[in-house]
């Protein structure tokens, strides 16, 4: 698991039982059935923190379970909803299915908050089943079983510039020196292993933020060295400052590897606004060779800036050039936001049948194992009731196109039947 990937579990809380139960009350021989139904299951809900800039705290914990729904009881009363389950998350947080990698929440606004897995209700007590005809009831509902999924979180820093380059150009350097941020900073590569952010106070105030990512490399679309885990980073910023080292052998070599990295990686990164700065003019090397390196970017159609990141030269000038780019960039980009709600439930008449390598037959689908799952078995009338759904729903009559025969076993889920024509 690293700093902007993550793989986590979640459990939504099983809805409480209903309770069969019958008024006793004294000079009351016939109270009737009064129970009540038990408690929806909490669910699993994913919230925006915008104190958070990393997903490290999944390292700690990856399971997340809400809590169940208590029974419900007598006199009508009703179990108590159990607790939901709060994730925090950072801003710029997507959210995938694990298993069919399908885009669940695009989360970008703190505060902001997506229920991934919701609780199931709770089951019906025998007061809702009383009828004129069945006055009686002694039969209930099971709670609904929660449900679980498996996620991927994928952090995507929100950013208005992000900055850009070669390993060892002087990204750190120039993040603590533009704003407050204090990054690990030394002279070998790759000293950055995750994007910094930072931020800039500006003339008038207002806050501009800025991330250092980690140097990319040739084939670094392919995941090569640090490769795509941080190319994805640049994707929701406004503007790119694209650092050059100006001791380098050949800067313009570099800078044209590197776009076309981002270029391999997407796209649409191409069209991104670029500041184009070369750094360390503090050195020598730097200094002899600025002239003509300005020469040969102007003939790309490229007007950099010579800045010494470490001196602390010509950050004013940079700093007004990246805030003008960011006022005239458009909206970043980001992934589609989808609808935070549940797809439909499944249709209870898309079932399976099939037989097991022992002979027995199996009944397969997502609402008949539900509906076996709330049902209270060590009752006469839930037992007809699920038997009337089966005939409802057509599964005796597929099970008999099948083969079954009498006293054939039948699996639905985890429970077992004896299969009587």
């Amino acid at each position: 698991m690293s700093f902007d990937e993550a793989r986590i579990a979640v459990i939504s809380g099983r809805g409480g039982g209903g309770a069969v139960h019958f008024r006793r009350e004294k000079y009351v021989p016939h109270g009737g059935p009064d129970g009540g139904d038990g408690g929806r299951g909490g669910s699993i809900v994913l919230r925006v923190d915008g104190k958070l800039n990393t997903l490290h705290h999944f390292r700690r914990q990856s399971r997340f379970r809400a809590k169940d729904g208590t029974p419900g009881r007598g006199k009508r009363m009703t179990g108590a909803d159990g607790e939901d389950t709060l994730v925090t998350v950072p801003p710029g947080t997507m959210v995938f299915d694990d298993a069919s990698g399908e885009l669940v929440a695009d989360l970008v606004r703190p505060g902001e908050e997506v229920t991934v897995c919701r609780g199931g209700r709770g089951g019906r007590g025998n007061a809702r089943f009383a009828t004129p005809s069945n006055q009686a009831p002694r039969m209930a509902e099971r709670g609904e079983p929660g449900e679980e999924r498996q996620l991927r979180l994928e952090l995507r820093l929100l950013a208005d510039v992000g900055i850009v380059g070669l390993p060892n150009a002087g990204k750190s350097t120039l993040l603590a020196a533009l704003s407050n941020a204090r990054p690990k900073i030394a002279d070998y590569p790759f000293t950055t292993l995750e994007p910094n952010l930072g931020v800039a106070e500006l003339e008038d105030g207002l806050p501009l933020v800025l991330a250092d990512i980690p140097g990319l490399i040739e084939g670094a679309h392919r995941g090569v060295g640090l490769g795509a885990t941080f190319l994805r980073h640049i994707m929701r910023t406004k503007v790119l400052i694209h650092l050059v080292d100006g001791s380098s052998p050949q800067p313009l070599a570099d800078f044209s590897q590197l776009n076309s990295e981002l270029a391999l990686y997407d796209e649409q990164l191409k069209a991104k606004r670029q500041v184009v700065a070369v750094n360390k003019m503090d050195l020598a090397q730097a200094a002899e060779g600025w002239p003509r390196l300005e020469t040969d970017f102007k003939r790309v159609g490229v007007h950099p800036l010579a800045i010494s990141a470490m001196a602390g030269t010509g950050l004013d000038d940079l700093l007004r050039e990246a805030v003008r780019a960011v006022h005239e960039a458009p909206a970043p980009i980001t992934a589609e936001q989808p609808m935070p709600t549940y797809r439909a439930g499944p249709d209870a008449k898309d079932f399976r049948v099939s037989r097991d390598v022992d002979g027995s037959w199996r009944v397969s689908g997502k609402a008949i194992e539900r509906a076996a799952e709330m049902t209270y078995w060590e009752f006469e009338e839930p037992v007809r009731r699920f038997q009337g759904l089966l005939r409802r729903l057509g599964v005796e009559e597929a099970l008999r196109a099948a083969g079954a025969t009498a006293g054939d076993t039948v699996r639905v889920g985890k429970y077992e039947l004896e299969w009587i024509d």
